[in-house]
């Protein structure tokens, strides 16, 4: 088996902008892990929530 099929493969997250190798993609785009999972759990309330919708909208322009 080759070495280089062990690599995992990095993303670059569209809400952290980090490079990750685990997450799930939203059309063209990577949202890593851990940001998925805070997504998720972050209440409209929170002040972070803004910024999350904020970094989501990336997912409508790199459509185009």
């Amino acid at each position: 088996m080759d070495a280089a099929a062990k690599v995992p493969i990095e993303e670059t997250c569209i809400v952290c902008e980090e490079l990750k190798s685990e997450g799930i993609y939203l059309y063209a785009s990577f949202v890593c892990r851990s940001c998925e999972e805070e997504i998720i759990k972050t209440e409209t309330s929170d002040p972070k929530y803004k910024y999350y919708l904020q970094q989501l909208r990336k997912v409508n322009k790199s459509e185009k």
